[in-house]
């Protein structure tokens, strides 16, 4: 029998984080291309640190004398996303860092099983949804997501202009009869403007905005708070630690409340399963959760390289379902296509959609009228009872 009665933590990690910093650019760079044709080919890596940012991968257009001009625009979308984010340090500036751009065509040998609709890899992909919150997300995750986009929120309007961009919060939840009631201890660095700012000063700023973001009565006399718990943190970014696209799949995800595939998701075109499979196994997911078949519910996909049909479909409501977990398996597959192609089409994810999905969460997010997160989407749900 599943515990009732524990405490589970989840981490989250700002826009501003060196590894965020490099998911956001390797996502940019995707919208660019998908902006110029919905069918472009992209992997882009990225790599950042003191006065650096290197982008590298694989790329592709209909039209080879369109993607050499296309390659000279790069620069731009890198300083861009740095400036966006909020970076003008001596050592980590957008308009003055070095860039170097090793993109180049995508492998024919890659492309030739893409082309027949196949999956551009082989793979696993798991997708969760649990009715502990409203956006049908683990708390853990879901709130150290509210509480980062909220300083962020701050920060750049100028209501709290010493906050700096980089920063990491972590909250223990307590849970009573398997539900989230409260917080046991909650973890917040963040870079801030000036050496003479104590932990005390910097809990002052933060702490009103995480109390309007967490739950009434989640925060007790009893809770543990550790701010900015090392002393000075004004060194941040990638000038204070490298950063590396796809480092944080588990913050992308659930916090660790459910299991991870083998890939990351940010400058992978929907081409790739490993993002547009793991999109679908969320939806699936969510609408089974939404549709009152189960209190929780995992999903599984896997893929062979070439290969269009999922090889396998699993699904697991930890003995929260109303119909067997076999039943669930039988109408996921029944009510949507899970072919790559089947997934573009379905979610509609050829769009220049990604770059906001790059901080806060890939899940748990509101669809947005441009088809922003359209695998958070419930409309599945009558489709399913159908097919039972």
């Amino acid at each position: 029998m599943t515990r009732q009665n524990y405490i589970f933590t989840s981490e989250s990690v700002s826009e501003g984080h060196p590894d965020k910093v490099c998911d956001r650019i390797s996502d940019a760079v995707l919208d660019a291309f998908l902006a110029e044709e919905p069918n472009a080919r992209v992997a882009c890596e990225t790599f950042a640190t003191t006065n650096q940012v290197v982008v590298g991968g694989e790329v592709g257009l209909s039209d080879k004398t369109r993607l050499a001009d296309f390659m000279t625009k790069i620069d731009g979308i890198v300083r861009e996303c740095v400036k966006d984010i909020g970076y003008e340090q001596d050592k980590f500036h957008w308009a003055t860092l070095n860039f170097a751009n090793y993109l180049h065509p995508q492998s024919a040998h890659i492309s030739q099983g893409v082309d027949k609709d196949g999956a551009g890899d082989q793979g696993i992909m798991f997708g969760y949804a649990t009715d502990e919150t409203p956006e049908l997300m683990p708390a853990p995750i879901q709130y150290s997501h509210a509480i980062l986009r909220r300083l962020a929120e701050v920060r750049k309007s100028g209501q709290e202009p010493t906050l700096g961009p980089d920063a990491k919060s972590q909250l223990s939840v307590r849970y009573e009869g398997g539900k989230p009631v409260g917080v046991s201890s909650i973890v917040l660095s963040t870079q801030h403007m000036y050496e003479s700012q104590t932990s005390d000063d910097i809990r002052a700023i933060v702490e009103p905005y995480i109390r309007e973001v967490l739950p009434e009565g989640w925060i007790t006399e009893a809770t543990e708070w550790w701010v900015n718990p090392t002393g000075t943190f004004v060194i941040g970014g990638p000038d204070g630690d490298a950063g590396l696209t796809g480092r944080k799949i588990i913050v992308d995800t659930y916090g660790g409340a459910a299991p991870h595939g083998g890939g990351a998701f940010s400058g992978k075109d929907p081409t790739k399963v490993d993002r547009s499979a793991a999109y679908a196994a969320r939806y699936l997911a969510k609408n089974v959760v939404a549709a009152g078949l189960a209190q929780k519910c995992l999903i599984q996909v896997s893929y062979a390289i070439g290969v269009a049909k999922p090889l396998s479909i699993y699904a697991d409501t930890y003995g929260t379902g109303q119909v067997p977990d076999e039943e669930i398996e039988r109408i996921v597959g029944e009510c949507m296509d899970l072919t790559p192609r089947g997934i573009r089409t379905h979610l509609d994810l050829c769009r220049p959609i990604y770059a906001r999905t790059a901080a806060y969460g890939h899940f748990g997010r509101a669809p947005e009228a441009d088809g922003g997160f359209s695998w958070e989407k419930t409309d599945l749900t009558e489709a399913l009872k159908k097919a039972l």
